[in-house]
Parts: structure tokens; C-alpha cells; sequence
């Protein structure tokens, strides 16, 4: 399975603290309202079928369930995915649903069932990170898109993503990324070429640590999305 368990435990452990705004994952919560944004300017998503892969506690999906989408979340880690349904269902959000399931399996079981395919900070924690985006181009349906977002490898983003965020501003606990895993655009978007996905577009989030605000811009340097559409 395409997965690192050391990873699971890492995410696993912090699974209590997803809803919390001012926790470790304060920068999703931060974040999402930007990437829901760009999600949904180029793929409005009322009525849509939603597959989100690597959904941890379901703020990303949860978000998308209420501009009116048919979601479905799946991850690897069971306790994240406890925590996403106990949310959804406190929030009496009936149309997110959650599975344990890796994204292959899944792309295995329903090949192109899905309008939108989203996997977000998710590609930089696996081991093969193109046999995901293989499995995400098999899920969606043709004419459908794919969104992923990663961190660039240069030493701007070792700088920023690694001793910047976990070592001096303590916005992610440290350990949570390997530079060794952060992939290029040019990587990501070959890994989308040859899933048959064709690249409509790239967005980079920047961070300013002084007025502690996330933008999005062109520079692709460190955080940045990718939207991709699979050929009628």
C-alpha cells in the first residue's frame, strides 16, 4: 500500500486537535477558505459529485458539502477520519460521507465516478506520490478536474516551510514535513501528464508572518495548487 506509517502515526496523533482553530492546524483552517475559493471559481461545485483524497479531519471537505456538493472524504488514518464524521455529523452535514479506503483501491472500485478531485497537502506525505495522481485522473470523469495542492523543493521552501513554519514561527509541530518529499511544479505537472490529465493552471499561497495572513499570488516558490482536467 502507498503508504508511510510514520506518517499515519504522525497525523493520528494530533487527530483530537483538528477542529481546533488555534491548533497545530490553525494554517489549514487559515488556508481553506483561499483554496475553496480557487477551487470553486474554475469547478462551481453545487450538484457535483466531490471525491476528496486525504481528507484528515474533513475541514476541506466539510467546506465543499456546504456549497452544495456530494462529497465523499477518504484518508488512511481511522482516527482523523473519527473525527471528520463526528464533526459532520454534529454540523448535520448529510451530504459529506467518509471512508477508509487508499485512493488506488478506491480508483479501482468506482473509476470515473466523479466530477471534482481534490487532494490537498497530501501528495509530500506518500511514498509514490504519481501512483496517487494516477489513481485521481482513473476517479474522475472525463471532462472532470482534479485540483492537488504540494510544496515546491528549492531552499526558499526549505527555508520557509521547514525552519521558517516548524522551527521558528511554530506554526506546524516539527517533523511534519520531509524535504526529501516536497515535488516540484515541473515534477507534479509531469505526474499529471502522464496520468492523461492536462494542466489548466497554478496557484502559489503566500505568508506573511508579521500580520499572520495567507494570499494567493503567482509565486509558486513554496505552497502551490495545481488544477488539472481530464479530456472529454
Amino acid at each position: 500500500m502507498n503508504v508511510d506509517p510514520a506518517e499515519l502515526a504522525k497525523f493520528s496523533e494530533l487527530a483530537h486537535r483538528w477542529w481546533d482553530p488555534e491548533s497545530e492546524f490553525r494554517p489549514l483552517h487559515q488556508i481553506n477558505p483561499l483554496r475553496l475559493d480557487w477551487i470553486a471559481r474554475q469547478a462551481p461545485l453545487s450538484g457535483q459529485q466531490v471525491l476528496d483524497v486525504g481528507c484528515g479531519g474533513g475541514i476541506l471537505a466539510e467546506a465543499m458539502a456546504r456549497q452544495g456538493a456530494e462529497v465523499l472524504g477518504i484518508d488512511l488514518a481511522s482516527k482523523s477520519l473519527k473525527v471528520a464524521q463526528l464533526h459532520a455529523l454534529e454540523s448535520g452535514l448529510a451530504n459529506v460521507a467518509y471512508r477508509e479506503v487508499a485512493v488506488e483501491a478506491l480508483a479501482a472500485e468506482r473509476p470515473a465516478s466523479f466530477d471534482v478531485v481534490t487532494c490537498m497537502e497530501m501528495l509530500e506525505h506518500v511514498p509514490d506520490p504519481a501512483s496517487v495522481v494516477k489513481a485521481c485522473a482513473d476517479l474522475v470523469k472525463p471532462g472532470g478536474w482534479v485540483f492537488f495542492s504540494t510544496l515546491n523543493r528549492n531552499p526558499k521552501s526549505f527555508l520557509f516551510a521547514i525552519v521558517g513554519a516548524e522551527y521558528v514561527l511554530n506554526l506546524l509541530p516539527r517533523g511534519t514535513h520531509e524535504f526529501a518529499k516536497f515535488i516540484k511544479p515541473s515534477e507534479l505537472a509531469s505526474f499529471c501528464r502522464q496520468a492523461g490529465l492536462d494542466l489548466q493552471g497554478t496557484r502559489g499561497m503566500e505568508y506573511n508572518p508579521l500580520t499572520k495572513r495567507y494570499w494567493l499570488s503567482g509565486d509558486t516558490s513554496v505552497n502551490y495548487m495545481i488544477a488539472t482536467r481530464k479530456p472529454a
